[in-house]
């Protein structure tokens, strides 16, 4: 296999710190009786940010979100603009994400810190013999030492999956991800263990991509990937977990968030008396996770955006994206205009040059103290859920700097729901129908 032509990819910004809670058993070995057809027992991921604990101000850590995030934004509306053309050459994904995820492989089991990210599916990481390997802080996997590593065939449907480049003795094969990083390898399965001792999960026979060619930039925190899209190999799809969810505490607050899996997902909440909005499928991008979004209010005014603003298209173009590896909410220009014009007539304050910042649209800020400061509300008109954004989210300020800003931009297409409007929210994802709720919740006490 030749390597691949390109560059490595820009690393994300959150840390996974990984505390199983809730299940009942003590010990790392695999559990009896466990059925990827559901997760009687879930199990909880704790998360911090990476920056968590260091000495920047909350406008300075969207700063930092925002650079890292933009070759994935890149990647994203490149992604659409191209099946808008509808002339794919071969499969292209986002790549990176803001979470960091560690876990074990293998037995015994060895760290694995992966890149968690929920717009692609493959779980791959770096396998020794390595002919083009990035540095990591973790040794690099030896298949050869885990007792229950085994290859994948290639008639599974894992190998189809991955839509193989060969495949004669083994599954090969070839992840892009935009033009920044790509991992070449095969497929195989092996146990993938969560957790510390005493209440460690390890979960057999999950298929990943094992990489000896792999190409990345800014990813020595990491060993490789964890997919959580919505196809055949992430590790959703292969649990066959029915439900998921995260909880994301505020980016300024050195707080754990936590990832959720099966019957832990909904965390107390009664699962009938939760809002719920459509997950849309996308056939162009099936990996990802599209909301029906109908309209934004700012103040008491519903906004006169286009009805095409935020439509998905029979040919895969526009729509809005839920993403977890996106730091701010990013809107079809369009859209984005009416809602800064809209900002601007409705904010007692006066304008202030944002050039320094990344964002578009600041305010000076007259005072210290930020929550002295009124501004108009924000609602998102989801279908069947309308979301009202606590400040905090979608305003950040810094009165060093004495200003106040829209955390939210413009973009081509898709428009994007960034995570720091997901901030103090259960984002629950139930695919079995198919529908994500976005519930109001203090993310350090779940």
């Amino acid at each position: 296999m030749a390597p691949p032509p390109y560059p490595l990819p820009s690393l994300p910004f959150l840390l996974l710190i990984l505390t199983v809670l809730g299940l009942p058993r003590s010990s790392s070995t695999l559990m009896p009786g466990f059925r990827r057809q559901q997760l009687e027992t879930g199990f909880q991921v704790g998360l911090r940010h990476i920056d968590a604990g260091r000495n920047f101000t909350k406008l300075q850590l969207i700063q930092r979100g925002i650079d890292r995030g933009r070759q994935r934004l890149q990647r994203m509306s490149g992604m659409a603009t191209t099946a808008e053309r509808n002339d794919f050459q071969a499969p292209v994904h986002a790549g990176d994400g803001e979470f960091v995820v560690n876990l074990m492989i293998g037995t015994p089991p060895v760290p694995f810190p992966a890149i968690m990210d929920t717009g692609s599916d493959l779980i791959w990481t770096q396998c020794n013999p390595c002919k083009l390997c990035f540095q990591q802080s973790t040794p690099v996997f030896n298949p050869k030492r885990s007792s229950t590593f085994s290859n994948i065939s290639c008639s599974s449907k894992l190998c189809e999956g991955v839509k193989p480049s060969k495949c004669d003795k083994s599954c090969e094969y070839r992840y892009t991800y935009g033009d920044e990083s790509s991992t070449e390898g095969f497929m195989a399965m092996d146990t993938i263990t969560f957790g510390e001792l005493p209440k460690r999960v390890s979960i057999p026979r999950i298929g990943f991509g094992c990489g000896v060619n792999n190409r990345a930039t800014g990813m020595d925190q990491t060993a490789g990937l964890l997919g959580l899209g919505r196809g055949v190999l992430s590790l959703v799809s292969q649990l066959s977990t029915q439900k998921f969810s995260y909880c994301l505490t505020s980016i300024h607050e050195n707080k754990t968030s936590s990832l959720l899996f099966g019957s832990l997902a909904y965390s107390n909440f009664n699962p009938g008396k939760i809002p719920r909005t459509p997950l849309i499928q996308n056939p162009f991008l099936p990996s990802y996770y599209y909301l029906s979004l109908k309209g934004i209010t700012v103040g008491y005014t519903l906004l006169p955006i286009p009805d095409f603003a935020f439509q998905l298209g029979k040919d895969g173009s526009g729509g809005m994206i839920l993403d977890s590896g996106t730091t701010i909410t990013y809107l079809q220009e369009d859209a984005f205009d009416v809602l800064k014009n809209a900002f601007i007539s409705q904010t007692e304050l006066q304008v202030a040059n944002s050039s320094t910042t990344g964002l578009d649209l600041c305010f000076h800020l007259p005072v210290k103290n930020a929550a002295e400061v009124k501004v108009p509300k924000l609602i998102f008109h989801f279908k069947g859920l309308d979301l009202a954004l606590p400040v905090e989210n979608y305003m950040v300020s810094d009165p060093d700097m004495g200003l106040i800003c829209l955390a939210i931009d413009a973009t081509g297409s898709p428009s994007i729901f960034g995570n720091i409007q997901q901030q103090n929210m259960l984002v629950l994802h139930d695919l079995k129908k198919s529908t994500l709720s976005l519930v109001p919740t203090q993310c350090d006490k779940v």
